[in-house]
């Protein structure tokens, strides 16, 4: 083969050479710059929970999760009954979690927590069993209650078998209106105390009525939450 013929045939090697690592070359850096779909779903997901993570970090966050804050020297408060006899009853005061089924110190009948009207340091949480317990270990509870306590209950499953008319005045003499009427497997949600001298405007009743409930034998739950003042 002549002289020239091997050099035209090695230029033509180098330039289809060349171009072939040109192409390859610039197919991976455009490779490298385009992100794989998954990924771009990844991106978008990011951006979508860092807009939802800066929109909630602009809400207002209240205690006890409470639909609106409350104003300096008032205590924010919910209560919630127990469903049926499936879920127990919670009471929130101050943003703390005193009773509920998660924390295992919830009972059957009346769920009680005192706390102190003027610190709103929880002084004392208790159950009584309305069904078959001892009503007179309620009724002795009850008497205890000084004016400077603030008095939270919520029911769960029966409230009302064990009640008698010692109880009832005792309930009244907090603020309640409802607890004169309250009977077996009612849902009551209660917030009061002693210097309540008409009636406390912090309570919720429902009665146990099979053409109403909500649930099989029992009523719907109810929730009761809302602001109540400092003891000054």
């Amino acid at each position: 083969m002549r002289p020239s013929v091997l050099r035209l045939l090695a230029v033509i090697f180098a330039v289809v050479t060349t171009w072939l690592f040109i192409r390859e070359y610039i197919n991976f850096n455009l490779k490298t710059l385009r992100l794989p779909r998954w990924m771009g779903g990844l991106i978008t997901q990011a951006s979508f929970f860092s807009t939802m993570t800066e929109s909630s970090s602009q809400l207002v966050k209240t205690k006890c999760g409470l639909s609106k804050s409350c104003q300096d020297n008032f205590f924010a408060f919910k209560i919630v009954s127990g469903a049926a006899n499936v879920v127990g009853p919670t009471m929130c005061f101050e943003d703390q979690m005193i009773m509920s089924p998660v924390k295992n110190n919830v009972g059957r009948g009346l769920n009680i927590v005192l706390v102190d009207g003027t610190t709103g340091v929880v002084l004392t949480q208790k159950c009584f069993d309305m069904y078959s317990g001892d009503a007179s270990l309620l009724a002795k509870f009850l008497k205890e209650i000084s004016e400077q306590m603030l008095v939270l209950v919520a029911s769960y499953d029966d409230p009302g078998t064990k009640m008698n008319k010692e109880i009832r005045e005792l309930f009244s003499n907090l603020g309640s209106t409802h607890v004169m009427q309250l009977g077996f497997r009612d849902s009551w949600v209660f917030l009061g105390a002693q210097n309540f001298k008409s009636k406390s405007p912090f309570e919720q009743f429902l009665k146990n009525d099979p053409e109403t409930n909500k649930y099989d034998g029992w009523p719907e739950l109810l929730e009761l939450e809302g602001c109540v003042p400092r003891k000054i």
